[in-house]
C-alpha cells in the first residue's frame, strides 16, 4: 500500500499522540506510591517526608499497591491514643527510621504510580469533597455569586478539575459543593476555608483592597513577580518574593492623601504600608520619602516563604505568592465559609467502572470488525477500521494529556461517543466507494462531504455543553458534569475529520482499486 500525504498525517499524529501520553522515561517501570501530600504539622514531614515521593518499601516490605500500603501500616490500626510504633519508610531518595503514633495513617496520602501522563478525575483518582456554608443565609442568585467568584478564584490559582455544584440541605439552606480530584481533604480546606479579603493599610486607613475596582493589574510574569534572595534561618531556609501592582487612579489618590499627611523618619515616612488577609497582618513595607502626597499606581507586594532546605523554601516563596496574587486578582469571596462537612473520595469504584467501560469499548470494536467483515468479505477492511478508530482513541488520549485535561467518567463516555462517529463516519466511506455509478475519486469526496456536514451538526451541538457560551447565558446550567463528555467529544470528532477520516478514504481508495 502506497503510503499517502493523508496517511502520514495520521501515523505522525499518532506517534505524536504516543510521545504526549507516555512520558521519558516511562512511568510504568517505576515501582513504588507516589506521596501525594503530607500533613505539614505532622513529625513524618519534619522528618522529611514530601509530596512528589515515591515510597519504595515500609519496615522492609515492598509497597507496589495500595494494598500492600494499607497492610504495612495496619500495625497503628490497634494502638491507643498516645502509643508510639517503630516506622522505616524507605523513598526512592531517603530513608526515614522513626517512632510515631496511630496519627500517621492520616497524615499521609498516597496514590500508585500512574504508568502516563493521562491526568484523571475525581471520579476515577480519588480526592476530595466539601460542602461549604456561608455566614448568612444564601439565596440562589448569591449562591450562584459564590460560585462564580470560587470558581475564578482556582482558576487563577491554577487547579484543573476543580467541580463546583449547588446543595440544598433538609432544611431548605443553600449550601456549595467542591470536588477536586487528586487533592487531600486538608488542600481542600485550605484553598476554600479563607474568605481571602486583602486590605493594604496605613495605620488605620484603607488604601486599597484585593479586585478590580482598586487594582488594575497584578504582575505574575519576568520582572514583575520573582524570587528576590534567599537566607539560613533556625529552622532551615527562608526566601522572600516581589511582585508590582498597578493601581486605579483612585487608589492611586488615596495613597497620596494618607501618605501627604505623615511626618518624614530618616528616608521613610513615619508609617508603614500594611498587609492584612482576612484581618490579619501578613507583612508591611517602609514608604520611601519620595512618596510622600504622591500619586502612584505603582506598588510592590512582597512576602517570604520558609522551608527545611532551599529548594523548599523557593517553593513555599512561590507557593505563597501565587495565593496572594489570587487573592488580588478575584477579590474577595463575597461571604465568610464554614465547612460543614469534608471527606476523602476514594477512586475504588471509578477503577471498576473504567475497566468494565475499556471491556466494553474493546468488545463493540471487535463486534463492528466481524459484522464489517461479513458485509464487505474484505478482511483487510476490517483491519483497516480497527486500525484507524485504535489511532483515533490514541490521539484523543494524547490531545487530553497535552492540555492536562482530567479524564473522568463523562470523558470516557465522550471518547466512547467519538468512537460510534469515527465508525459510522467509517461506513459511510465504504458504502460511498462501493457506488459504482461515478468515479471512486467523485465518491470519495461525496462521503467526506456528508462526513462534514455531520461534524458540523454535532460540533455545534456540543459547544453549548462545554459551558464556553457561559458569559452569553448559552450552557451555563448545561455544563458541569456534561463538560468532560463535551470536550472528549468535541476533540474525538474534530482530530476524526481532521486526520483518520481522510487517511481512511486514502486507505479504502487504494484498498478498492486493488
Amino acid at each position: 500500500m502506497k503510503i499517502t500525504f493523508r496517511i502520514w498525517i495520521l501515523i505522525i499524529a499518532v506517534i505524536l499522540s504516543l510521545i504526549s501520553i507516555f512520558s521519558i522515561p516511562p512511568m510504568i517501570f517505576e515501582k513504588g506510591l507516589m506521596v501525594t501530600s503530607v500533613e505539614q504539622s505532622s513529625t513524618i514531614f519534619q522528618d522529611g517526608l514530601r509530596s512528589g515521593m515515591i515510597i519504595r518499601s515500609i519496615n522492609g516490605q515492598e509497597t507496589n499497591t495500595i494494598e500492600d500500603y494499607s497492610n504495612s501500616l495496619s500495625l497503628f490500626d490497634n494502638l491507643r491514643e498516645n502509643e508510639t510504633q517503630k516506622l522505616t519508610i524507605a523513598t526512592k531518595d531517603i530513608e526515614i527510621i522513626n517512632i510515631y503514633t496511630k496519627d500517621i495513617i492520616n497524615d499521609i496520602s498516597v496514590e500508585e504510580i500512574a504508568p502516563t501522563r493521562i491526568k484523571t478525575g475525581l471520579d476515577l483518582r480519588g480526592g476530595a469533597r466539601a460542602f461549604v456554608k456561608a455566614n448568612a443565609p444564601l439565596s440562589d442568585i448569591e449562591l450562584n455569586d459564590l460560585i462564580a467568584v470560587s470558581e475564578e478564584r482556582l482558576n487563577v490559582y491554577g487547579l484543573s478539575d476543580v467541580k463546583f455544584f449547588k446543595v440544598k440541605t433538609s432544611s431548605g439552606d443553600n449550601l456549595m459543593g467542591v470536588e477536586i480530584a487528586g487533592s487531600s481533604p486538608d488542600d481542600l480546606e485550605e484553598l476554600i476555608a479563607k474568605q481571602g479579603k486583602f486590605e493594604a493599610k496605613i495605620g488605620n486607613e484603607t488604601v486599597f483592597v484585593g479586585g478590580d475596582k482598586d487594582i488594575t493589574h497584578v504582575g505574575r510574569t519576568g520582572q514583575d513577580a520573582l524570587i528576590t534572595e534567599c537566607f539560613a534561618i533556625k529552622e532551615g531556609e527562608a526566601c522572600n518574593f516581589r511582585f508590582t501592582i498597578f493601581l486605579s487612579e483612585e487608589a492611586a489618590q488615596r495613597h497620596a492623601d494618607i501618605t501627604d499627611k505623615l511626618e518624614i523618619n530618616g528616608t521613610y515616612l513615619s508609617k508603614k504600608l500594611d498587609f492584612y488577609i482576612d484581618e490579619k497582618l501578613t507583612s508591611s513595607l517602609n514608604i520611601g520619602e519620595s512618596l510622600k502626597g504622591m500619586v502612584t499606581t505603582q506598588v510592590s507586594v512582597s512576602g517570604s516563604g520558609s522551608g527545611a532546605t532551599r529548594n523548599e523554601a523557593i517553593e513555599s516563596a512561590k507557593l505563597e505568592m501565587k495565593k496572594l496574587q489570587t487573592i488580588l486578582i478575584t477579590g474577595s469571596l463575597p461571604f465568610k465559609l464554614e465547612i460543614v462537612k469534608i471527606d476523602k473520595i476514594s477512586p475504588n469504584l471509578g477503577e471498576q467502572f473504567l475497566r468494565q467501560i475499556l471491556i466494553a469499548g474493546i468488545f463493540a470494536i471487535v463486534a463492528v470488525s466481524i459484522v464489517v467483515f461479513i458485509r464487505y468479505r474484505k478482511i483487510k477492511i476490517s483491519f483497516a477500521l480497527v486500525t484507524v478508530s485504535l489511532s483515533e482513541v490514541l490521539i484523543i488520549l494524547g490531545a487530553a494529556s497535552l492540555i492536562g485535561w482530567n479524564l473522568d467518567l463523562p470523558s470516557i463516555a465522550g471518547i466512547i461517543a467519538a468512537i460510534g462517529t469515527g465508525i459510522d463516519s467509517q461506513l459511510i466511506i465504504l458504502d460511498e466507494s462501493r457506488d459504482k455509478f461515478e468515479s471512486l475519486t467523485k465518491r470519495i469526496k461525496n462521503a467526506l462531504f456528508i462526513i462534514v456536514t455531520a461534524f458540523t451538526t454535532t460540533f455545534v451541538a456540543m459547544i453549548p455543553l462545554t459551558g464556553l457560551l457561559g458569559f452569553m447565558g448559552i450552557g451555563a446550567a448545561s455544563a458541569g458534569l456534561l463538560k468532560g463528555f463535551a470536550v472528549t467529544t468535541l476533540i474525538g470528532i474534530t482530530t476524526g475529520v481532521l486526520i483518520s477520516r481522510p487517511a481512511f478514504a486514502d486507505i479504502t481508495k487504494q484498498l478498492e482499486e486493488n
